[in-house]
């Protein structure tokens, strides 16, 4: 019975989503328009080649940012837990950000 309910969870997805799909393509009026394919960059016309480079630094600080919002997702049922689990899942959890923190250091 699980894999029939698995297959059948599949099916459905793909046709809701090819459904959605064939829907906007018979209802929705597109019109070509040059602008359309513009880069939109908070409504200043854009000026140049759009294949400028960006400072690594961006990528690493938006990567550092992904490790501890990650991070935070594991720590919230370890908070809710901490009084039954007691000084063992203390030990993990500092064991835990340790790291978490070489990881990131790594990267700075």
């Amino acid at each position: 019975m699980g894999s029939a309910s698995l297959i059948v969870l599949f099916l459905a997805g793909v046709v809701f989503a090819a459904g959605g799909i064939a829907v906007a393509r018979i209802f929705v009026k597109g019109t070509k328009n040059p602008q359309k394919g513009q880069a939109y960059e908070c409504g200043i016309p854009s000026t140049g080649t759009p294949w400028n480079q960006f400072n690594v630094g961006y990528y690493l600080y938006a990567l550092i940012f992904l490790i501890f919002d990650v991070e935070l997702v594991f720590m919230y049922p370890w908070a809710v837990a901490v009084r039954k689990i007691g000084m063992a899942g203390l030990a993990e959890i500092i064991i835990f950000l340790f790291i978490l923190f070489m990881g990131a250091l790594k990267w700075m």
